[in-house]
């Protein structure tokens, strides 16, 4: 699976966790020199606190669009550290 925005692959892995439809892409698939901490947090009622980045490609920023759950709630053990798009992401094989 690529995770792409602004003509830049943000994540690549075969090896993605797919969870209520969304790609989970691991750590290390994740190019981090697109990704910029943002301040927004939301919570899911069984995953817990979720953290967001926004995605910056060629100086255009895409606000909050990828999200991951740094200590997530036992039932999505499995997510932790793991990054998800959304946004105008596309996310394809």
């Amino acid at each position: 699976m690529r995770a792409l925005w602004n003509g830049a692959v943000l994540a690549e892995s075969g090896e993605t966790l797919v969870v209520e439809g969304n790609h989970y892409f691991p750590p290390d698939a994740v190019r981090r020199e697109y990704l910029r901490d943002s301040d927004e947090h939301t919570v899911c009622g069984w995953k817990g606190r979720a953290s967001y980045y926004d995605v910056v490609v060629d100086g255009r920023a895409n606000a909050a669009a990828a999200w991951y759950y740094p200590t997530p709630k036992e039932a999505a053990a499995q997510i932790a550290g793991y990054v998800a798009f959304w946004h105008g992401v596309k996310v394809e094989p």
